[in-house]
């Protein structure tokens, strides 16, 4: 155990391809990796280098780092760091490695590579708006002052700010004059004034009452600064005279008010390579059709069993109606959940620590929340979307029926045990530095997997829990097709909203606040996608080793959970002990076409 403890001291300077000879403990792969503290440090020291050349926010008890548009500086030592790391690690020996650490290494080494990226294109998008702002070195090299508690002189200062006013207030004029830069330029230069706003108020806060001559000479200069950023940007904000603005009817407004930016084909596929995933847009789409249509082919059964024959909008509107009175949901959250649980011991699923069933909680939802998350949502504990004493009347019948105890029952462990709160409790403890890699087809894949799982396994047993399972797993379906044909700019926003009332059976605000969450909430492009391609993802895992008995349901579970949230195609190398290149690409066609 001594020897594994110095191991781990010597790894961040030691050559890891000497170290990784070491025979390591099976155990020890729970926790780590030949790569683990590697990854560790790496983290760390980026964390050091963000915060460092960061500014500090002072209002407040204490004050506390803000993390805003890069300076030159900043961004410079973020390439050289990631840089750096990168040939470290392509002197390590590779080869060497147990799969778990070739994993950590190929993750590593994307997510590296990938914010190399980001920075080279922020880099590149700075130096197209540089002419517009002659003034921010000046800032950055007053923060730069800050940095280590400088003694500044006060007259100087002064004179310094004030020329910095003047470059602001000349580049202001020039604009009014002149055309305006680009939309995509004027985002970034609104990005990187509240930068220097924050860079520049961090610099004056730490001197101000601190230093009496600072106190006496620099806060007017300051304000007038700071107030001619703030004229700056309102200038960048506004519309040009001469152009043309639409006044349209918000009533007539056939996508709901809902705005965001498609971001094309060629987008979606770097960022799907980048998730491992190896399909097309296009046949990830095939596989929602194909999903869906098992989906059909099973309403219609429940819906022929309630004696609706092929009418399932029917049986679906009386499923609809079993919503428990207001007050009452907090009851039938956990009676689901005990439900699900009992079933899961039954049948032999997984084993759940009986500390992570004691300690879930949960809250209720504010009305403004329930604009963009019409159902509950979960985690370390649920939030219950259910009718508050403010909303519309319209509102809280909407919210009674979209919530019922049906569509409820194949969610709420889902977002609690073995969902989201069982991933918070076991991703804290297993290999937690992979947090760094973590992904929605990690977070979602597993969560939509219990929903295949169970129903495949007849926690459904009436026609009405299946029509309530059936909902959701349409409704994961309809996000792949609304969220892609968006981003391929083949669809509006509005076409979204009516193809899940239409297809999916929402109710209007309900499937409205869905879209406008997949499209304003600030989640990935890929998020909506990720719940049922990584279910599907983990379905063909466990077909692959538990349906061959390779593994037991429990074995299969406790070992995915291990490690972590990172990409399913890299669960699979671990579980399959798989053969990995130091120069690996996605290759697992995990979904079968020709399945019925």
């Amino acid at each position: 155990m001594k020897r594994y403890f110095y191991h781990l001291l010597l790894m961040c300077s030691l050559p890891v391809g000497s170290i990784a000879q070491q025979k390591i403990n099976p155990l020890l792969y729970e926790q780590t990796s030949e790569m683990g503290t590697t990854i560790v440090c790496y983290q760390q020291d980026l964390k050091a280098v963000r915060d460092f050349y960061s500014p500090y926010h002072n209002r407040g008890f204490y004050p506390e780092i803000r993390y805003v548009y890069h300076s030159p500086e900043q961004r410079s030592r973020l390439i050289e760091l990631n840089t750096n790391c990168l040939k470290k690690m392509q002197q390590m020996d590779f080869n060497s490695f147990s799969v778990y650490g070739k994993v950590d290494y190929l993750l590593l080494s994307k997510e590296i590579q990938a914010d190399l990226v980001r920075l080279e294109q922020e880099q590149k998008e700075d130096a197209s708006i540089a002419i517009y702002l002659p003034f921010a070195a000046d800032i950055y090299a007053m923060e730069k002052e800050r940095r280590r508690g400088n003694t500044i002189d006060a007259p100087v200062m002064a004179a310094r700010i004030n020329v910095t006013l003047k470059k602001v207030r000349t580049t202001l004029a020039t604009l009014k004059k002149n055309a305006k830069p680009t939309k995509e330029q004027t985002g970034v230069l609104l990005a990187a004034i509240e930068g220097l706003k924050s860079r520049l108020s961090g610099f004056f806060n730490f001197y101000q009452g601190y230093d009496p001559a600072f106190s006496w000479w620099i806060p007017k200069p300051y304000e007038a600064l700071d107030k001619a950023l703030d004229e700056f940007a309102l200038s960048l904000s506004m519309k040009p005279e001469n152009e043309t603005v639409v006044k349209t009817d918000a009533a007539k407004d056939t996508d709901y008010g809902i705005k965001g930016t498609p971001i094309g084909q060629q987008a979606l596929l770097a960022q799907l390579k980048a998730e491992f995933i190896p399909y097309a847009p296009e046949d990830l789409v095939k596989i929602a059709e194909k999903e869906f249509a098992f989906c059909d082919s099973e309403l219609l059964k429940a819906s022929s069993e309630m004696g609706f024959g092929n009418d399932w909008k029917k049986a679906q509107e009386k499923v609809k109606q079993s919503y428990v009175a207001p007050g009452k949901q907090p009851e039938l959250i956990v009676r689901l959940q005990n439900d699900a649980l009992d079933f899961i011991r039954k049948n032999d699923l997984i084993q759940i620590p009986a500390l992570a069933e004691e300690t879930w909680g949960m809250v209720m939802m504010s009305a403004e929340r329930q604009l963009v998350n019409p159902f509950f949502t979960g985690g370390r504990e649920i939030s219950i979307s259910y009718p508050t004493s403010t909303m519309k009347e319209e509102d809280k019948l909407m919210s009674m029926r979209g919530n019922n105890p049906y569509f409820s029952r194949g969610t709420v462990q889902h977002e609690l045990l073995p969902g989201h709160h069982l991933q918070y409790y076991m991703n804290s403890r297993y290999k937690n530095y992979r947090e760094l890699f973590t992904t929605p087809f990690g977070v979602e894949g597993w969560t939509l997997y219990w929903e295949l799982l169970l129903y495949d396994k007849g926690f459904a047993k009436t026609p009405e829990e299946r029509i309530g399972m059936l909902f959701w797993r349409m409704h994961r379906c309809a996000r792949i097709i609304f969220s892609l044909n968006y981003h391929l700019g083949k669809w509006s926003p509005g076409q979204c909203v009516d193809f899940l009332v239409d297809r999916v059976g929402h109710e209007p605000a309900n499937a409205e606040g869905e879209v406008r969450r997949s499209f304003e909430g600030g989640y990935s492009p890929l998020y909506q996608i990720a719940y049922m391609i990584g279910g599907l993802q983990l379905m063909a895992m466990k077909n692959e080793l538990v349906d061959q008995g390779k593994m037991s349901y429990n074995e299969f579970h406790e070992r995915v959970m291990k490690e972590n949230l990172i990409p399913m195609e890299l669960v699979r190398a671990t579980l399959t002990e798989q053969q990995l290149p130091r120069d690996f690409k996605t290759q697992w066609k995990f979904y079968d076409f020709n399945k019925k």
